[in-house]
């Protein structure tokens, strides 16, 4: 199972969302399906542009989990 992380490296960047989606360039609703894990893909430059603006690596946003 992919686990999205987005939250929590905004926590710890001290970043609103509306605040990441100016610096990504990506809408609200869009970014808040990716917080919330409902996204079904995301794009390299998408992860790309959020790694940049959060000063991450893509592992710090994205986990893979086995499933039980």
């Amino acid at each position: 199972m992919i686990i999205v992380n987005l939250d929590v490296m905004m926590a710890k960047r001290k970043i609103s969302l509306g605040e990441l989606s100016d610096k990504v360039g990506i809408t609200l609703a869009n970014l808040s399906i990716l917080k919330n894990n409902k996204a079904k893909a995301v794009r390299f430059s998408t992860l790309d542009a959020i790694c940049r603006a959060l000063d991450c690596d893509v592992s710090d946003i994205i986990e893979y989990r086995k499933e039980r």
